[in-house]
């Protein structure tokens, strides 16, 4: 296993100070930006749209993580791919034909992600695992940052852990919800790759030095 990446979630930037908070992640040690996309239809809740994001996308000098909780979200993959996304995830509750989706993606020049909503179980993965780069396991109920992270979580890697190595693939897993110094070496212990922090990153007085730590705390 690599070195586990660290995705500070710009929903819980100060949407008045984008740019400066883009230029802190990009000097942090932060390995993606995760950015979510919300409709208010598939998620009670409405984030940023396409302008900006793509404004976001001139400034960003790390990997793109967008994270798509909407739905329909094949009508938006070329527009994606044109503004700059690296990973593109979609919902697999979102998603009638989910191999399509994530062929499409993978033709637009992204990574593939597919997220799943709390109530999901991995097992519906089984299928298409080795067509997935990277799934994104949601450890809180999608729509809204700050909340109490779900201690099922933890089976749950464990599971898909299970699953990705018995079919040899080299998809990675990522926690989206709840993550903090204190839940994360569990995490990674389940076979977590990627954290993903909002609030905890944001709402902290120094962001640059709590990235530094969540990074130092995940790898050891």
């Amino acid at each position: 296993m690599g070195t586990v990446k660290i995705a500070p979630s710009m929903l819980a930037a100060d949407f008045a100070n984008l740019e400066r908070d883009i230029h802190m992640v990009n000097q942090s040690e932060a390995d993606w930006f995760h950015l979510d996309i919300m409709d208010g239809v598939f998620v009670p809740n409405i984030s940023f749209g396409m302008p900006v994001l793509k404004a976001m996308a001139e400034h960003t000098k790390k990997t793109l993580d967008v994270h798509l909780m909407i739905v329909d979200p094949d009508r938006y993959i070329e527009t994606f791919a044109q503004i700059g996304a690296d990973v593109l995830t979609v919902h697999a509750e979102a998603c009638t034909h989910l191999h399509r989706t994530l062929q499409a993606i993978k033709d637009a020049g992204m990574q593939a992600g597919v997220a799943l909503n709390p109530h999901t179980p991995v097992n519906v993965l089984e299928d298409v695992i080795n067509d997935i780069d990277v799934v994104c396991i949601m450890s809180v109920n999608p729509g809204f940052g700050g909340q109490k992270f779900i201690q099922n979580t933890y089976a749950k890697v464990r599971k898909l852990r299970a699953m990705i190595d018995a079919h040899k693939s080299a998809t990675l897993i990522e926690i989206d919800g709840g993550v903090n110094a204190t839940n994360c070496t569990d995490l990674v212990e389940a076979g977590a790759d990627v954290l993903v922090a909002g609030s905890f990153v944001f709402s902290s007085k120094n962001p640059l030095e709590t990235i530094k730590n969540l990074r130092q705390v995940a790898n050891t």
